[in-house]
């Protein structure tokens, strides 16, 4: 197995592996199918804010997932933490492209600098929740019924690892 960064080419898989996530799973809490502009939007936008997007694929260069990480939330004092996401090919599930990518991305977040990688995940999905634990990652919330998909109430897990031991920024002064 190989991981790359992904390139444009890659965006029409990405695509498949994204909207079937969406048809099939209580990964992506969403009914709406995106289009190839919907994803080239969301590469172009992690690319210009510097996040990653990273693909394994086989020997024989068929993709098997992707993987991403961007912000946890918008104002200034999450800057350190990131939240993440991998999906494999239906096919790929539970044969270790998950975790492969879930590796690269935490060793890129430490790379880059951040404090905190954040997964939120579907409380029923015990092996993202597993794979997650096998990592280092902490249940750090439980958050029932916030969601909803397939005609049910959906809760969240929300899984943290802490990726260094820097000290806090130092306080913003208000003039």
């Amino acid at each position: 197995m190989k991981l790359r960064q992904a390139t444009k080419s890659d965006l029409p898989t990405i695509l498949e592996i994204h909207n079937d996530a969406v048809k099939t799973l209580a990964a992506i809490w969403t009914d709406a199918l995106e289009t190839l502009e919907d994803r080239q939007k969301w590469f172009d936008n992690r690319l210009a804010d510097g996040f990653p997007i990273i693909v394994a694929e086989d020997d024989n260069g068929e993709l098997l997932g992707y993987g991403s990480y961007g912000p946890f939330r918008e104002k200034s004092g999450y800057g350190k933490t990131i939240e993440h996401s991998v999906y494999v090919t239906p096919q790929s599930r539970g044969k270790g492209a998950g975790s492969v990518l879930l590796e690269k991305l935490i060793e890129l977040a430490k790379q880059d600098g951040h404090h905190v990688l954040i997964g939120a995940i579907d409380s029923e999905n015990k092996g993202s929740i597993s794979l997650h634990a096998r990592y280092g990652f902490k249940v750090t919330g439980e958050l029932p019924q916030v969601g909803f998909k397939f005609g049910r109430w959906l809760d969240l897990t929300l899984m943290t690892l802490i990726l260094n031991n820097d000290p806090a920024p130092d306080a913003y002064v208000h003039d």
